[in-house]
């Protein structure tokens, strides 16, 4: 089996096409940023956009069904009217 290859995020490709300096002390040399509270307001605005994506998504799935359920009425409303 051959060796995994690293993973490349796609914010080290961003930081490294910034400032190669940069990436290269952090990746390679295992240096910190010098911007961590920025990086974890980052991080905990990314973790709220992603919670309020995911609500938005299971708001459409009920609206459908809703919407599915309304339109199953109906025809059986105009079904049944029909009939009668």
């Amino acid at each position: 089996m051959p060796p995994e290859r690293p993973l490349v995020r796609a914010s080290e490709v961003g930081q490294y096409a910034f400032c190669a300096r940069a990436w290269w002390l952090g990746q390679v040399k295992g240096v910190p940023s010098a911007h961590q509270r920025e990086m974890a307001a980052g991080r905990s605005l990314h973790l709220s956009h992603g919670r309020t994506v995911a609500a938005a998504r299971r708001w459409r799935t009920v609206a459908w069904a809703l919407s599915l359920a309304v339109a199953a009425l109906g025809i059986l409303l105009i079904w049944l009217l029909l009939q009668g």
